[in-house]
């Protein structure tokens, strides 16, 4: 029997003109953007289209990749494909409560583009950073966060693949990580295009902020299974506000929460939003799950057509 996951893309992912092609094509789209839009006091197709500088300052991404996720995940409804269980990678957690009936969309956009301020301003440009580190045993990469511990913060905030962990904390930190990896023997660590050193305690005053953000929230039954990115769980009502405010600051334990929806039967994963981020990951974790992709209409006909 076939269960099906929608998995929706987080930040990072974002491009100018995603979902453009579809936003023209059909109606639902047009409305998801327009109720953003209007959420939001500004144009948020123009600014997907026109600025790129924008499109990537967190404040602006994370409202951007949340509608467009949304609006491709309605126009599947509308074309008959449901999910089982859903999952989101940070920023697409937002989407996937919103896909499992937790939360309203328009509750979800005001929620993002203040989560997107706070993270924004939690830690300035050129405070903190992060590493991916490719093929390297995770034990290592935790001890050399440790070791690195003496020239500030660092540690693990990424749990991808297996073979893909990444990194973050302060830059000193980070690098004195980077350095005892190398000599360890990793020969693949990719510093990654972000704006803070997100899921990592430096996020504190980013996550203090959310709290009282997320107490001013109505939140809803689940009506099917979300497995959170905190603790790779099937997530529990009465926990959404504390685990969304520890997931800014906590690692995204992403290739867990796959295992914990194989047990509950996953079979097939249908990946939301721009990129192909997650379906690469599940292609490491795990190559027996089919996964599609998502994010244009030629994605969207290859999905219906297979």
């Amino acid at each position: 029997m076939t269960k099906t996951a929608f998995l929706f893309a987080g930040q990072g992912a974002q491009k100018l003109g995603m979902a453009r092609d579809l936003y023209d094509t059909y109606p639902i789209v047009r409305k998801t953007f327009d109720t953003a839009s209007s959420v939001l006091g500004y144009d948020l197709r123009e600014l997907i289209d026109q600025d790129e500088e924008k499109l990537n300052q967190t404040r602006y991404t994370q409202p951007a990749i949340l509608t467009t996720s949304i609006a491709i995940y309605r126009l599947l409804l509308e074309k008959g494909l449901t999910a089982d269980m859903v999952a989101g990678l940070s920023l697409g957690e937002y989407s996937a409560l919103v896909a499992a009936g937790s939360l309203s969309f328009e509750d979800a956009v005001a929620l993002i583009a203040k989560r997107g301020q706070f993270m924004e301003t939690a830690a300035p440009a050129g405070t903190g950073k992060m590493v991916a580190v490719m093929n390297t045993d995770v034990a290592l990469i935790e001890e050399a966060c440790e070791k690195a511990f003496d020239k500030g913060y660092v540690r693990p905030a990424n749990y991808n693949t297996p073979a893909q962990i990444v990194i973050g904390g302060e830059v000193a930190a980070v690098d004195a990580a980077v350095d005892y990896l190398k000599a360890a023997g990793a020969k693949r660590l990719i510093p990654l295009n972000v704006s803070g050193p997100f899921h990592t305690a430096l996020l504190k005053p980013a996550s203090e902020k959310l709290t009282l953000e997320l107490a001013t929230v109505d939140f809803h039954d689940f009506q099917i299974p979300l497995v959170g990115n905190t603790e790779a769980k099937v997530m529990e009502k009465e926990q959404i506000r504390s685990l969304l405010a520890r997931q800014v600051m906590e690692p995204v334990r992403f290739y867990e929460s796959i295992a914990t929806m194989k047990e509950l039967g996953l079979t097939k994963v249908v990946e939301i939003g721009p990129g192909k981020v997650l379906t690469g990951f599940l292609k490491k974790i795990d190559k027996e799950i089919e996964s599609h992709a998502v994010e244009d209409e030629t994605s969207l006909q290859a999905l219906f057509n297979s």
